[in-house]
């Protein structure tokens, strides 16, 4: 009796710091963000800094992470109104929507280096190590996002969330949602500030 009031007790607190704590998270990415796009912006000043415009496939994949967002939020809505197979169907679509914006920035590093524009070594450019080494640490903050669907999509299938219980699908949707407005953050940044 004592052992199931303690967990249960330990469920309500996990429940109640969980949020806190992703913004937490979220909070530090954030600054880490700030410091490498400040760096960025001092960097301009620079003699060899280059300017050049974005490759055409950051902005196919701005396309693909605005649409990952509406899927998930779409997802998000069905499932609260316990429609699962819509659901798991979009929530899928999210994850598909988030390896092709993943690949599409593979796409735009081989662009830049098609134009003779390398993140390090003899063709690398100040401008060009920013750009690539910013997006690439977006790129792995993403790849956790895709760990995360995978492991709401599992626990989907597994009929761990229901319409009055879905504090670990709000969580990955804030984390998911959070690395795309970053990634749009980004993309702004570097079309307007070259």
């Amino acid at each position: 009796m004592v052992e199931q009031t303690l967990n249960e007790e330990l469920t309500v607190a996990r429940k109640i710091s969980a949020k806190p704590m992703l913004w937490v998270a979220m909070i530090s990415m954030v600054m880490f963000f700030a410091g490498l796009t400040s760096a960025y912006v001092i960097s301009m000043k620079r003699d060899d800094w280059v300017t050049f415009d974005l490759p055409n496939a950051f902005y196919i994949s701005t396309f693909l992470i605005i649409g990952s967002s509406i899927t998930l939020m779409l997802s998000q809505r069905f499932i609260k109104q316990d429609k699962r197979q819509l659901s798991i169907l979009l929530l899928v679509t999210t994850l598909l929507l988030g390896i092709g914006f993943i690949w599409q920035q593979y796409v735009g590093f081989n662009q830049l280096k098609d134009l003779g524009l390398y993140f390090t070594g003899k063709g690398s450019t100040v401008s060009t190590s920013f750009i690539v080494g910013i997006t690439l640490m977006h790129v792995l903050h993403l790849l956790a996002g895709v760990i995360v669907l995978l492991v709401v999509i599992y626990n989907h299938f597994k009929y761990k969330y229901k319409p009055n219980d879905l504090l670990g699908f709000e969580l990955g949707a804030i984390f998911w949602h959070f690395v795309d407005v970053l990634w749009i953050y980004l993309f702004f940044f570097f079309y307007f500030i070259r």
